[in-house]
C-alpha cells in the first residue's frame, strides 16, 4: 500500500560502471556531475572525487585515450 509498484527507479550500481565504458562516461556531462555530487568514484563508488568524478587511485591507473578525456574535466572544458 501507499507504493508505487510501477514507477521507475534510477538503478545504483555499487560498483561503479565498467572500466570498459569509462571513456563514454566521461563523455556524459550527467555521469560525471552525478558522481561528483555524489562524491563517488565512476568506477570503484570509493570517496574523494577530482572534477572527471574519478577518484586518486583510479584516476592514476587511467589509460591514454581516458586520461585525455580526464584531463578536459579537470581543466574546467568537460566533455
Amino acid at each position: 500500500m501507499g507504493h508505487n509498484m510501477g514507477a521507475q527507479m534510477e538503478r545504483i550500481n555499487p560498483t561503479g560502471i565498467p572500466r570498459s565504458e569509462l571513456v563514454w562516461a566521461l563523455g556524459q556531462t550527467r555521469l560525471v556531475s552525478q558522481a561528483r555530487a555524489r562524491d563517488a568514484c565512476l568506477l570503484c563508488r570509493g570517496p574523494g572525487v577530482n572534477e572527471a568524478g574519478l577518484c586518486r587511485i583510479c584516476y592514476s591507473l587511467l589509460s591514454d585515450e581516458e586520461l585525455v578525456l580526464a584531463r578536459r574535466w579537470l581543466a574546467g572544458v568537460g566533455p
